[in-house]
């Protein structure tokens, strides 16, 4: 970081002093500081953005924003900022730096709120020219004009392209349920299929509607395990990347996208076939039309004698919280799957989280060496991107 680069290690230790400081300041022993403190809570630009060291010339306003850098071992956030009046003997003393909200320095110099977001070891120059406020990456030389999206945005994105596409190879769906580095896979409970009709759906919005997707392929009825992949993910942390109902032990050798009730795999592409299936609360299910009939009768009279009241939050909330008591290892707390029994019926049905929440989803039927049908996958995310 051009002058500054071999102070790194020794701000890390500057760092410990500098809190000790801080604790004084809020304590009121230093008025200015907390007046800082105050203004960054007036204007919080980017909620939780951490502390952040700077020294007190860019406070002051005696210089302006010229370094920074973001470091693992530092206070706070990691972000560190240097003037462009400051010398090596004023960082030196600590007595020169302080900590503040990230958004002191907003107020500072707006333009830093275009990289917030951009990784630990980044370092970077700021300039100020005709053409406008920017950073450049002292290592590579390139120019950051615009705001750095957050990792798990990026990541989002590049997986709403990914998702729904006709075909994946086989060692996609097989890494998905391969245990090892972020990867770990869940059994949590079996789906009974009394007709062997497979409806894929959202369990609180449109399980039992018009509006869930029945497929056409059928499987034999009986009784069959949901198995959940899990992502442990540093930017997106605990996901469920995808779910799949073994049907048959056998391995599949190739995948085609599950075409809904009366298309075949011929009418892909054509006006009105649609392979997806809606999520709009988060949750996701495989399910027998017939049992989706008898949810959609249970929660129909439920919803009568309980006038006003939420299906989550009134009814399945406790259910999902006792599950994660039971499992907390594989999932978040308050739930992310839940095996349960229609009370009437005693149906055995699978809820599951998707992914990183709302969207459309599709299902891949797994196939043998022989064209039988031994699983079908839901797949919420590529785990590469996250």
């Amino acid at each position: 970081m051009g002058l500054f680069g071999k102070k790194k290690k020794e701000q890390a230790e500057q760092a410990k002093t500098m809190q000790a400081e801080k604790k004084q300041a809020q304590a009121g022993q230093n008025e200015g500081t907390q007046a800082e403190g105050n203004r960054a809570k007036e204007k919080a630009y980017i909620r939780g953005a951490g502390g952040t060291i700077v020294t007190k010339s860019l406070l002051a306003g005696t210089s302006k924003l010229k370094w920074i850098f973001r470091q693992e071992e530092g206070q706070g956030n990691g972000w560190i900022a240097f003037g462009d009046t400051d010398t090596q003997e004023y960082v030196n003393d600590v007595k020169n730096m302080e900590i503040v909200d990230f958004n002191t320095l907003i107020d500072i110099e707006p333009a830093v709120a275009n990289i917030f977001f951009m990784p630990i070891g980044s370092d970077l120059e700021f300039r100020s020219d005709k053409t406008g406020k920017y950073f450049v990456d002292t290592r590579t030389g390139k120019e950051i004009r615009e705001a750095v999206k957050h990792p798990a945005q990026v990541a989002f994105e590049k997986n709403l392209k990914f998702l729904n596409q006709d075909i994946y190879p086989p060692e996609f769906f097989d890494a998905l349920f391969t245990k090892g580095g972020k990867m770990d896979v869940f059994r949590a409970g079996n789906v009974d299929f009394p007709t062997g009709e497979v409806v894929l759906a959202d369990p609180l919005a449109y399980l039992g509607t018009r509006y869930e997707t029945v497929l056409e392929k059928r499987i034999p009825a009986g009784s069959y395990p949901v198995e959940l992949s899990l992502c442990r993910s540093e930017i997106a942390g605990l996901r469920i990347a995808a779910a799949r109902l073994v049907i048959n032990d056998v391995p599949a050798v190739r995948y085609e996208i599950a075409m809904p009730k009366g298309k075949q795999r011929e009418d892909l592409g054509k006006a009105g076939v649609f392979t997806f299936f809606g999520v709009d609360t988060g949750l996701a299910c495989f399910a027998d039309a017939q049992v989706s009939e008898e949810y959609r009768v249970f929660f129909e009279n439920w919803q009568k004698e309980n006038p006003g009241k939420n299906k989550y939050t009134d009814y399945f909330k406790t259910f999902f919280e006792k599950s994660y008591e039971a499992h907390p290892e594989t999932q978040n707390p308050g739930g992310s799957f839940l095996e349960w029994s229609l009370p009437e019926t005693g149906r055995g049905m699978v809820l599951f989280t998707s992914g990183m929440g709302d969207g459309i989803y599709s299902g891949y039927w797994g196939l043998d060496a022989e064209g039988e049908v031994v699983s079908l996958t839901a797949v919420f995310m590529n785990p590469e991107y996250f």
